[in-house]
């Protein structure tokens, strides 16, 4: 990649990193000090969990993918665990806005059993759930899921005193068939087509609703549509950053490396 290239990917990375940063501090300074009691409800326990997500996808996703690019050296395991980072960051806002579209869809379809379900206990009991879970599936190249080869002819250059670590890359480290078929179809497909089709059931609720309620319950049901668009959005917008990258990745496990070239895979990160 020629050099000005790198330096104009780099500084869109920071801007994008210190705007993920800005914005997520923004979000959790509203719902903790702006509004009252507000993590007494549980969409925004989920909501601050989702910001918690996406700020440190800021602090540390954004330039650890800068850095696991070949230009820093370190040992292979060293450049897994890193590789890692990225991915448990990632997983847990996928379940954070799984957990907030699982909350709407049961407080509008099951509003009397929901008031009993949904205390504030089991609200962040679901938010440790959703982070344990997305360390566990983060963390499975540790256990054996990765590119063993890289990693063993890794080690066997790096053994000689007289060489240095080789350059650490995300690819070099983590297997793509790990990042098709088990992190992508089953960790951020699976769950984002659960959340189309909670969201679809929610809409498609709320405008029934609305032609049926009278004139004084139709003000909340707006408020819960309006709520609902916002949080689909987000969600859209989610899809819309991560799918890209994950395309690229099934076809450079389905078509080789000619199949992307370089300029496409930078501007899909």
């Amino acid at each position: 990649m020629a050099e000005w290239s790198w330096v104009a990917y780099t500084a869109l990375e920071v801007l994008i990193a210190v705007a993920c940063c800005l914005g997520n501090v923004l979000v959790v300074c509203a719902v903790c000090i702006g509004i009252r009691d507000s993590l007494r409800e549980p969409t925004f326990c989920f909501l601050v969990s989702l910001a918690v997500a996406d700020f440190l996808v800021g602090v540390a996703a954004v330039p650890l993918a800068v850095l696991l690019d070949g230009w820093v050296s370190v040992t292979p395991d060293m450049c897994l665990l890193l590789s890692c980072v990225v991915l448990v960051l990632t997983q847990a806002s996928v379940l954070s806005l799984l957990a907030i579209a699982v909350d709407r869809y049961l407080r509008l379809h099951t509003p009397l059993r929901y008031k009993a379900l949904a205390t504030q206990k089991r609200s962040w009991m679901a938010v440790s759930v959703c982070w344990i879970l997305s360390c566990l599936l983060g963390f499975t190249p540790l256990f054996g899921w990765r590119n063993y080869s890289s990693l063993a002819s890794d080690s066997t250059n790096t053994s000689s005193p007289s060489l240095t670590s080789p350059p650490c890359t995300f690819l070099s480290v983590i297997s793509l068939p790990f990042m098709v078929y088990f992190n992508f179809l089953g960790c951020v497909m699976a769950p984002l087509l659960v959340m189309t089709f909670l969201y679809i059931r929610i809409f498609w609720s709320l405008q029934g609703r609305l032609k049926e309620s009278c004139p004084q319950a139709q003000a909340s049901l707006l408020r819960e549509k309006r709520l609902a668009f916002s949080l689909a959005l987000v969600l859209i917008l989610f899809a819309g950053c991560w799918i890209p990258l994950h395309l690229m990745n099934c076809l450079l496990l389905f078509c080789g490396p000619e199949a992307v070239t370089q300029g496409t895979l930078y501007t899909g990160r």
